[in-house]
């Protein structure tokens, strides 16, 4: 399964106030993802980057029966809970840990926020929705207590459709986070500057 290797950037740990936990996509690997950290406000931060081994965090698309991208998922979800017990454990609180997941990345991101929902400093989606062939709401718990979360996406995407990201949005409000979705028709599957320009207004003011 996946080995914990994280790498960082920005501040260390030890002298950070605020840590932001970057998740890579299908195919890339931590450093492209820590790559984008200059584009946002957070040059205070400690910046966090695990990598998923052979690069993808789970096999098949996000929408496939969670059992064929098992044990994977169940890796990568564990992954992210040791990378996040490693912030706690030098005493940052959860508000002032945030997240952000590009593509396979995003999904992973929203999926374990929603199974740990607790007050983070925000959470940035690009191209993403919760993970299943349908949605089972037993796997979600906690209370996001109004943290801030930005989910973009092109419509159509040609991986991730509106109808989940609005399907998990709709979840997450529920869950009281305060969500912020923007839609670009047209857009291919990348992250624009519009959507960089959003999450630092919205969530790294």
């Amino acid at each position: 399964m996946h080995k914990k290797n994280i790498q960082t950037a920005g501040k260390s740990l030890k002298e950070a106030e605020k840590v932001l936990i970057m998740v890579h996509g299908r195919g890339a690997d931590a450093r492209d993802i820590l790559g984008l950290a200059p584009y946002f406000n957070v040059s205070e931060y400690a910046l966090l980057a695990p990598e998923a081994t052979n690069n993808t965090w789970y096999p098949y698309s996000f929408l496939a029966k969670p059992e064929q991208n098992e044990p994977w998922l169940s890796s990568a979800l564990n992954i992210l809970k040791e990378t996040l017990d490693e912030v706690t454990n030098h005493g940052i609180s959860a508000e002032n840990i945030y997240f952000l997941g590009f593509s396979q990345g995003a999904c992973l991101t929203l999926e374990f926020v929603a199974r740990n929902a607790q007050k983070f400093g925000g959470v940035a989606a690009f191209t993403g929705g919760l993970i299943g062939d349908k949605l089972n709401t037993e796997n979600y718990s906690g209370d996001f207590n109004g943290t801030p979360i930005f989910i973009g996406t092109g419509n159509p995407d040609p991986h991730v459709p509106l109808e989940r990201v609005n399907e998990s949005v709709a979840i997450l409000q529920k869950m009281n986070a305060k969500v912020s979705l923007e839609v670009y028709d047209g857009r291919p599957h990348t992250i624009s500057q519009e959507e960089i320009e959003e999450v630092n207004k919205f969530i790294f003011k």
